[in-house]
């Protein structure tokens, strides 16, 4: 049994020896003189011993996937498929997360990390497995490997909102689709949209963002043909189980590709709140409705489309056609002017509910990223091997923003007690993942055994090297904390290959 004074002599242990850690690094920093260093074509070199690594921010994932439990969750929510491996399906899914995680989209890339000091000692082998058994794993995939891994996500997001005190009753997801263009015979690809490679096959996945936090909330991979309203409803009846409780309503919006009856039916019915752009409605605006905000003119009007099962509020902005150079629209047939038209079922004057949409446009910030993080790498000619790696890639794209997150929730709390005031922007949270790679992640570090113990030191030279070690010591910290986690939420039968 544990007592209050056992717990404060831990935390006490634990302050000293942070200060311990500090003062000895203080030490070092004094005792270690710069000097300007030579090399030259003449520089002579050699090898050494070591275990060098230049991947030391990976010890700080594995801290943060253990303060949020995340083998905990994977053995309970994990779904193994047929082929049994010798590293189990934990450490080859872990595997995998941490090739995504360092930036490599190809599962051939695992090569490059069969020795890494850090990587292995993970994984707790020697060297890693040759790729293709990584290469066969995916191949055994299928559509239950990748329901359950958005069980897990959402999971894993309720855990993370919980760690760093996010508690809002309102979020905005944003829906967009993209083209992963393939090369060679693979299932479910298309001749469709694709303005980069014209006339080329591809895939059509379909992502979900919440735009407050830019996490990817659920999606999957699709054939290469338009979406249609009964994927799109799908979608939307999912967007409750996976996001945590405390949230009580969503503004979901979209542009034109996502109307139809089955999704503004599935928004009405789930109590979302939505603005989606109109491709196939023709609504008859009065012309005595028409009223000038700014440089623009807008208008309302209560609107039935042929097939819907009742009027809904259709809203519309128009610009004269000498205006068009001012910004980029589609081209809408009438007299002299350009028209956006939009369905809601917002309150308020069209000019806002049409400002609202306009920050949808971020959207294709995050799906650039995950473009770059690597769901245009189709492993396999199997379409439910590509669906499962797909939530596998956007997993390892969530792990990110969450590290970030908490990071930026630590540098928060340290401006609040120095200074007293919290800060305007937080730059590891607003940095792209490029960007926070090499400053948190490619930290070169030394991994040293001694005493039946491995240790990583890191250079005290590195300018990143005090930010890392601070994170290192909140990660620990929260690690000692009893933290009371939301139960896990169950996602039924998600999953359509579309």
């Amino acid at each position: 049994m544990v007592t209050k004074n056992s717990k404060k002599t831990k935390s006490k242990k634990q302050y000293q020896n942070a200060r311990k850690r500090a003062k000895r690094r203080k030490k070092l920093q004094r005792q270690c003189k710069e000097r300007a260093t030579h090399i030259s074509p003449n520089t002579p070199y050699d090898v050494c011993t070591e275990r060098i690594t230049p991947f030391g921010g990976l010890l700080a994932l594995v801290k943060f996937l253990d303060l949020i439990k995340y083998e905990q969750l994977f053995n309970d929510l994990y779904v193994r498929p047929s082929r049994k491996t010798e590293l189990g399906c934990y450490r080859m899914v872990l595997g995998l997360l941490m090739m995504l995680f360092i930036g490599f989209h190809r599962i051939s890339h695992m090569d490059h990390l069969r020795r890494d000091p850090v990587v292995t000692g993970i994984l707790k082998v020697t060297q890693l497995p040759v790729v293709s058994t990584f290469w066969r794993y995916v191949q055994s995939l299928k559509i239950m490997q990748s329901q359950a891994l958005i069980r897990i996500m959402g999971s894993l997001r309720a855990r993370v909102w919980t760690l760093i005190g996010y508690q809002p009753k309102q979020v905005r997801v944003n829906i967009d689709t993209t083209v992963a263009t393939v090369y060679g015979d693979i299932q479910s690809a298309y001749k469709g949209h694709n303005t980069k490679h014209r006339g080329k096959k591809g895939l059509r996945p379909v992502l979900c963002f919440t735009d407050e936090t830019r996490e990817y909330l659920c999606g999957n991979q699709r054939r290469g043909k338009t979406i249609t309203g009964k994927e799109v409803a799908y979608q939307i009846t999912q967007f409750r189980k996976l996001l945590p409780p405390c949230v009580k309503k969503v503004l979901v919006c979209g542009d034109g590709e996502f109307i139809s009856a089955e999704s503004v039916s599935a928004c009405v019915e789930e109590g979302f709140s939505f603005i989606l752009g109109n491709r196939r409605c023709s609504p008859a605006f009065s012309d005595d409705g028409w009223y000038r905000h700014r440089l623009y003119e807008y208008n309302e009007c209560l609107y039935q489309p042929t097939g819907w099962d009742q009027a809904y509020r259709f809203v519309v902005m128009r610009i004269r056609k000498e205006d068009k150079e001012k910004r980029q629209l589609n081209l809408f047939k009438g007299e002299d002017y350009l028209y956006r038209i939009f369905v809601t079922n917002l309150k308020g004057k069209p000019h806002t509910v049409i400002a609202k949409y306009d920050k949808r446009a971020d959207v294709e910030n995050s799906i650039g990223e995950a473009q770059r993080e690597g769901i245009l790498a189709i492993p396999s000619k199997k379409f439910q091997s590509n669906h499962a790696f797909f939530q596998i890639v956007m997993l390892a794209y969530n792990l990110w923003r969450w590290l970030k997150l908490s990071a930026g929730h630590h540098y928060r709390d340290q401006v609040v007690a120095t200074t007293g005031e919290e800060p305007d922007r937080i730059e590891v949270v607003s940095q792209t993942i490029r960007l926070a790679r090499l400053k948190m992640l490619y930290v070169a570090a030394k991994v040293s055994h001694h005493s039946n113990r491995d240790t990583i030191y890191y250079s005290i030279h590195d300018t990143r090297v005090s930010g890392t070690i601070d994170f290192l010591e909140y990660l620990d910290m929260r690690r000692h904390e009893k933290i009371s986690w939301p139960p896990p939420r169950a996602v039924s039968s998600y999953g359509k290959t579309g």
